[in-house]
């Protein structure tokens, strides 16, 4: 289902009908992908007066709870509301859904005894390349992703001045295979999510961080259209579905 859109100034040709899923799927399992030090997500049915909402268990229906964190489980789309003090809903301040956006892969760099993204390798990447949305792989890049158990592990993070150069780039939706863009033990520091949201300055309510995707190795870097999906919580962070198109030539 070739499509021609009108996007900005530019005529893209995209295939429809070959969407490239890199979101995670949430389950209800230890396996599930995980951070922050707490437990696994759970979906478990409802139990009223001895009734169980459950096909399997007699009932009409299945009529699940679901517990989980956006943060922790998979995922997710977060706004500047993730670090104010005054509450910013991601359905609130999300209001398109469409962008040009650049696939990159990066292996991060050893630093001291941590592992982290440059400003150096992102300028390589980028160049003069300019782009609402940054899409980036991290290396090594395996389907263990989809499982790994994050919480004290030390993941690789963000340089500070890499922060700045994306934000001077113009980049207002970062997306990364990682769960967090600061370093998981920073005590509270955060300078990463400050800096990309301008938090001393002017607020930047319309843009976005977006962690813990998935790009499998068969999507090539590169340019495409993105479709950042999202669920309508009245939160700081929502379950997300971003969706890449290749842009046909």
């Amino acid at each position: 289902m070739l499509a021609t859109i009108q996007y900005n100034s530019q005529k893209l040709k995209i295939d429809l009908s070959k969407p490239l899923d890199i979101s995670m799927p949430l389950r209800a399992s230890k396996k599930n992908v995980n951070a922050w030090y707490i437990d696994e997500p759970t979906i478990e049915p409802v139990v009223l007066d001895g009734w169980t909402a459950s096909v399997e268990e007699g009932a009409s229906i299945n009529f699940n709870n679901i517990t989980f964190n956006p943060h922790a489980h998979g995922t997710h789309t977060e706004c500047v509301g993730h670090i104010t003090k005054k509450v910013h809903s991601i359905n609130k301040n999300l209001k398109q859904f469409f962008f040009l956006a650049e696939v990159i892969t990066v292996a991060p760099e050893n630093y001291n005894e941590d592992y982290i993204i440059s400003k150096k390798q992102l300028q390589f990447a980028l160049g003069n390349k300019k782009r609402e949305a940054l899409v980036i792989r991290t290396m090594p890049n395996t389907r263990e992703k989809l499982s790994h158990q994050y919480s004290n592990t030390n993941w690789p993070y963000f340089q500070k001045d890499a922060m700045e150069y994306l934000v001077k780039k113009g980049i207002k939706h970062l997306l990364i295979d990682l769960p967090s863009i600061d370093r998981e033990k920073d005590e509270g520091e955060l300078l990463c999510h400050n800096t990309f949201w301008n938090t001393k300055g002017k607020l930047r309510m319309d843009a976005t961080i977006t962690e813990l995707i998935y790009l499998e190795n068969k999507i090539e870097d590169g340019k495409y259209f993105l479709n950042l999906q999202i669920a309508p919580f009245e939160n700081d962070a929502s379950p997300s579905k971003p969706i890449l198109y290749k842009i046909e030539d």
